[in-house]
């Protein structure tokens, strides 16, 4: 092993309750010798939570593994509705390829960046009980969360998009609003991200608990658009939509995709999971990067039932302002089709998605 891949730990780089446990504990290997080579014989580089954590950490791994950071359920339950039975193994050999490597366990949110972005120690070996978002939580969910929160982006005229306001000037990190409880499934199972009561929820008890309360000023903050409209209509700036994602296999057997450039803007559509705990008929939507021949690789035809979902999904992007063009009066919103997902804005952006998304798309403009 070359010097640059080595990296020294002492007993204050664990902490005193992991180093108490010692490597073999967690990774494996064998004690009791000074030569490298025999001592990292079966050693476990991520080591498995099950076997591991849940001595110590018990119900926390209960629940996690459970979560969707474990079991990515959002996936296939998009999946499920857009494929069939007959499809099912072509797309799970797709889905082993290219996006099973999502996962993240205890250590590559504590102890490392995710595997995904090739690993790599916090500090040393230490454990973190927060983990720092920019070396974890950014390292994933990055070109979409992280630019748009921290105000990366620019509209195709060369605007640039503010950051979130919980980001500039706000401060706020990832784990204010998404808890521990959240990221380790302690609130339930579910089948994906938006299934369940919304969590973080904007009015939720030490955030903007008194919108349309009596103490509420704002004159917007009607209960008609309190109860048809969702908070990122009004509040939102633009954010980033993806187009087109192709997966293959190199000539090495190297999953790789490609996907068309992305574009930032705002779009208010119908809701396509409207329900007592999102009970709003206007809401913002994001293209995801689906397309009918996304796993042709794999097979032909491999989404039967493609119009089966819409491809602008309900969305809760990370660009919240207080203050936004569609604040500015009520004609900003009111009567200007510009702002809405309309049948003539799916034909010119992606023609072959309009059955997909009748149930999202504005046909009289409010």
């Amino acid at each position: 092993m070359e010097a640059w891949e080595k990296v020294f730990l002492d007993d204050q780089a664990l902490g005193k309750v992991h180093a108490d446990l010692g490597c073999i504990a967690c990774h494996g290997g064998v004690g009791g010798t000074t030569d490298m080579e025999e001592a990292h014989q079966g050693i476990v580089r991520d080591p498995d939570p099950a076997q591991t954590c849940a001595s110590c950490h018990k119900s926390i791994v209960g629940t996690y593994l459970d979560s969707l950071h474990v079991t990515l359920a959002g996936y296939y339950t998009v999946l499920r509705v857009r494929g069939s039975e007959e499809t099912w193994p072509q797309l799970m050999t797709a889905f082993d390829n290219h996006c099973d490597n999502c996962h993240a366990s205890c250590g590559q949110c504590h102890v490392s960046r995710p595997t995904i972005n090739e690993g790599g120690l916090l500090a040393k070996h230490e454990f973190k009980k927060v983990p720092p978002m920019n070396l974890t939580c950014t390292g994933c969910h990055g070109t979409r969360i992280n630019d748009e929160y921290k105000g990366k982006n620019q509209t195709a005229d060369g605007a640039k998009v503010p950051a979130d306001v919980h980001f500039n000037p706000g401060g706020m990190a990832c784990f204010a609003c998404h808890t521990g409880d959240q990221m380790h499934g302690a609130l339930g199972v579910f089948n994906h991200r938006y299934d369940g009561p919304p969590d973080p929820s904007c009015t939720q008890a030490g955030c903007h608990e008194n919108i349309g309360g009596p103490d509420d000023q704002v004159a917007y903050h009607t209960s008609v658009h309190l109860e048809k409209v969702q908070c990122q209509v009004c509040h939102a700036a633009p954010y980033k939509h993806c187009y087109n994602c192709h997966v293959q296999l190199s000539d090495k057997g190297v999953p790789y995709f490609k996907v068309e450039p992305s574009e930032i803007y705002l779009i208010i559509g119908k809701n396509p999971i409207r329900s007592p705990e999102r009970p709003w008929e206007y809401v913002v939507l994001r293209h995801v990067p689906i397309a009918r021949d996304t796993y042709a690789y794999y097979g032909e035809n491999l989404l039967p039932n493609f119009d089966a979902r819409e491809t602008w999904t309900y969305a809760t992007p990370h660009t919240i302002q207080r203050r936004t063009p569609q604040t500015e009066s009520c004609n900003s919103c009111h009567g200007n089709a510009s702002l809405f997902l309309t049948e003539d804005f799916v034909r010119r952006k992606a023609p072959d998605e309009l059955e997909a998304n009748r149930n999202v798309i504005v046909t009289e403009i409010p």
